[in-house]
């Protein structure tokens, strides 16, 4: 009995790296039961990522697959793939990010699965939809951010093509991904029936960038150009004080000559460029600009005092090791601390968000590769020596 909303689904999670082991963990998290399959070399994150105290267990791969139980299995034996299909079977969910021409070749496409479980969610996370011509190539979320304009966005606002520092495009099509198993699921409560889902990662970043950034292009013809002007200024940024750096967002009349008065430009506030919402952002980087002027006349926490008076939003800047200490998330009791049974003490984030019907209470840790493999196989109607011969002949592996 995990606890949650999610408590009784059984999850088969054929995925790697980010994009799909984060649908996977979000749906761990909120109470199902996630049995992540792994090929006997293992999930590329528990070695591509920086950080380890042993080899197979990055502190990256620890993050992304807590509340995860680990079987290996070898597709190329019979036996392998006929107890992936026995365990699929059984199950509520499957989840991959495998090319589907690999799926249907494994015969784990969901044509092939539906008769023996016609209440399977499928659900397959793909670089590109499929009918276009990038369909089936391999891609990684750079491939995914270059080509959806995500870079081109940091074009825009700084002059050069860049990527944003993660991995967004899998994070966002990876939480996308479990939106949509949530979705089916409500379905088959009412008809009895699953369904194949497919998640291109492409299109769901192309959504992403184009709701924000079409603009006057929404218009055919256009009635201007691309872009929202707010996002796209090179001051869009955190902006330096006299000791460090803060972010204001007055957006509202009542934020924007609150802010006027606070650094001293109390005129501002019947300037036609600054007057009312559509003309500060008609205005945008002039607006930025005289933001980054007013605000290097004091320090950072002095302008927190001020703002917060005068409820115009406002933040301090933290930097990635700053989150450790933020004291909101402090509060909140937003990092946990776990003595794992193979990696020591480790932090964790807890899951964001709460139901008040309760969630999980048997959290997992990550596993070993392997770690589970003889359990699950048992859960499956594997007797003891059937097991051992598998991984014996190699169609099976286990961590202990």
């Amino acid at each position: 009995m995990s606890g949650g909303p999610l408590e009784g689904v059984r999850v088969v999670d054929l995925t790697t790296v980010v994009v799909g082991p984060i649908c996977t963990r979000t749906l761990a998290d909120y109470g199902a039961e996630v049995v992540k399959v792994e090929a006997p070399g293992g999930d590329l994150l528990r070695t591509m990522a920086h950080g380890s105290r042993h080899p197979g267990m990055s502190g990256k791969f620890l993050n992304f697959n807590r509340n995860k139980r680990s079987i290996v299995l070898d597709f190329k034996r019979p036996d392998g793939l006929a107890a992936m299909r026995r365990l699929i079977a059984h199950a509520d969910v499957f989840v991959s990010n495998v090319r589907p021409e690999g799926l249907a070749r494994a015969k784990l496409d969901y044509a092939s699965l539906v008769t023996e479980n016609p209440r399977l969610i499928h659900c397959s996370i793909l670089a590109f939809g499929r009918g276009g011509r990038y369909y089936n190539r391999p891609a990684y979320d750079p491939i995914v951010q270059s080509l959806s304009g995500v870079a081109g966005t940091l074009a825009r606002a700084t002059g050069e093509p860049r990527f944003v520092p993660m991995v967004m495009s899998d994070h966002t099509s990876g939480l996308i991904a479990a939106q949509a198993i949530g979705f089916a699921l409500f379905r088959r409560e009412k008809t009895g029936r699953g369904e194949a889902i497919d998640v291109p990662m492409l299109e769901n970043m192309a959504s992403f960038v184009s709701s924000e950034h079409m603009g006057a292009m929404t218009f055919d013809p256009p009635v201007g150009p691309s872009g929202d002007a707010r996002l796209l200024t090179p001051d869009y940024r955190p902006l330096p004080t006299r000791d460090g750096y803060i972010t204001v967002g007055p957006n509202t009349n009542a934020q924007a000559f609150a802010f006027f008065d606070a650094i001293g430009r109390p005129e501002l506030k019947t300037d036609p460029r600054f007057d009312n919402p559509s003309s500060r952002t008609a205005n945008a980087g002039a607006y930025w600009e005289i933001r980054k002027q007013g605000l290097a006349q004091k320090t950072t926490d002095e302008w927190l005092k001020i703002f917060d008076q005068l409820d115009v939003p406002a933040a301090r800047y933290n930097s990635i090791d700053d989150l450790l200490t933020d004291p909101h998330l402090c509060d909140v009791g937003f990092f946990e601390s776990e003595d794992h049974p193979s990696e020591g003490r480790i932090r964790r984030s807890r899951p964001a968000n709460s139901f008040s019907g309760g969630g999980r209470d048997d959290r997992l840790p990550a596993p070993r590769l392997g770690e589970h493999t003889r359990q699950v196989l048992a859960e499956l109607g594997y007797g003891d020596a059937e097991i051992e011969a598998m991984l014996k002949a190699g169609a099976a592996r286990s961590a202990g």
